[in-house]
């Protein structure tokens, strides 16, 4: 999981090395806007990842292997039915987008180009979405890491092809990713027919449209939808207040919030591997399962985060120097380092915890802390911090991580989950 995972922000660092040597700041900046409004648009139904892993894993826990084709069904219908509507409201998306957040004319012209080209990948990203989910749930982690490492290779190689031997720049990063998407989601396909294949049984079209599990999971989508655009927002405003501080400022904060991705997909391997392991514990009612699957996790969580803060203080400025030959960019990076050295630390609990909780679908209570570390810490952190300028702006996503973190340990510790199983 962890191979799968980090190969996701390498191809964003590809993006941002490809696009951060050539001769303006204006490209890396647009593609920092226009994938901020993916960040809405996309992240915003991780529920399908995510929801469909926890219901998978509980159905594959109890060895029902019928519910087990079912949730893929469902899902996959909900996410071409989401696609279809945000391909419509392509308009209105972007006016919207583009009102909210302001920058300099030329790097939202260069987004606008990105937003278009990108949002025809739309159904192909939900679906993935729905599929790597249901791998995931039945314990398999070798289809999904071949699926996103070579849809992520052609993106890497389209990317270096089109905008560096076709000039294409924004247009061209946003094209290659659309290609590589739907490459993945054929090859997904073509896997999970044979999978279900040996699942089918008589009787799958009267549980498919059985309507207490239709409702259970919508209800569980909802909760982790509101959790997962409060995460974005987080995200959202702090790039949006950062893009107010000039284009020098965003692209800088779009090379560590390179730092930031890459460690977030990393220890979400754990956080994957925990939502399968702990969904099948809770199925299966195997209390000794559970234990051993969140200390294991939470060990070695542990151990990857304190590896990422001591790479981060040894080689942060190669690593920033090798992202962007820009030279205010790399001296306004530099100052800002030390956040992310902090960061790992401060917030690996609250990626293990994200696991733990959909594994064991304790989604509104994972709603919850979520609400809680927004509105009552990221935001009024910012405000009495904004006379700091960027340094305010790390200060509140820093404190926003750690109150994640303390406040989903405090319900693990109400013991909530063990008394499920």
């Amino acid at each position: 999981m962890i191979l799968s995972n980090i190969s996701t922000p390498l191809l964003g660092l590809v993006d941002t090395v490809v696009l951060g040597h050539l001769d303006s700041e204006h490209f890396l900046a647009a593609v920092a806007l226009g994938g901020l409004i993916f960040s809405f648009i996309f992240w915003g139904f991780g529920f399908l990842r995510m929801g469909t892993t926890g219901l998978t894993a509980h159905a594959y826990g109890e060895d029902d292997r019928q519910e087990v084709n079912a949730i893929l069904t469902r899902a996959l219908c909900l996410a071409i039915g989401i696609s279809g509507i945000l391909l419509l409201s392509q308009q209105l998306i972007a006016s919207i987008s583009f009102s909210l957040l302001q920058s300099e004319a030329i790097v939202e012209s260069f987004a606008l180009q990105y937003f278009e080209t990108r949002l025809l990948s739309a159904p192909a990203t939900l679906c993935l979405y729905v599929l790597m989910g249901w791998f995931l749930g039945q314990q398999n982690v070798k289809v999904p890491l071949l699926l996103v490492l070579s849809s992520n290779l052609v993106n890497i190689g389209l990317d270096i092809l089109f905008v560096y031997h076709l000039n294409m720049q924004v247009q061209g990063v946003a094209l290659a990713t659309v290609i590589a998407e739907y490459l993945g989601l054929m090859f997904g396909v073509i896997i999970a027919l044979r999978m279900a294949a040996k699942n089918n049984k008589t009787g799958f079209w009267s549980e498919l449209f059985n309507l207490q599990k239709i409702k259970a999971m919508m209800i569980m989508n909802s909760h982790i939808f509101i959790r997962t655009w409060c995460l974005i927002f987080a995200f959202a405003f702090f790039t949006a207040q950062a893009a107010k501080m000039g284009a020098v400022v965003l692209a800088a904060n779009t090379v560590l919030l390179n730092f930031q991705t890459f460690m977030a997909y990393a220890l979400d391997g754990f956080a994957h591997a925990a939502e399968a392991l702990v969904g099948k514990a809770v199925g299966a009612k195997d209390k000794l399962m559970f234990k051993q699957a969140v200390l294991t996790a939470g060990v070695w969580s542990a151990v990857i985060a304190m590896l990422f803060s001591m790479t981060f203080f040894y080689f942060g400025l190669e690593i920033i120097n090798g992202l962007t030959s820009l030279e205010q960019v790399r001296e306004v990076s530099y100052i800002y380092l030390p956040w992310l050295i902090l960061m790992p630390i401060v917030s690996f609990v609250c990626y293990l915890m994200d696991g733990v909780f959909v594994g064991a679908m304790l989604t509104r209570q994972m709603r919850n802390t979520m609400l809680f570390s927004l509105l009552c810490v990221f935001l009024p952190v910012w405000y009495y911090s904004q006379n700091l300028g960027n340094m305010g702006l790390w200060l509140a996503m820093t404190m926003f991580m750690l109150a994640r973190s303390l406040s989903m340990l405090m319900v693990f510790r109400n013991r909530i989950i063990l008394e499920k199983i």
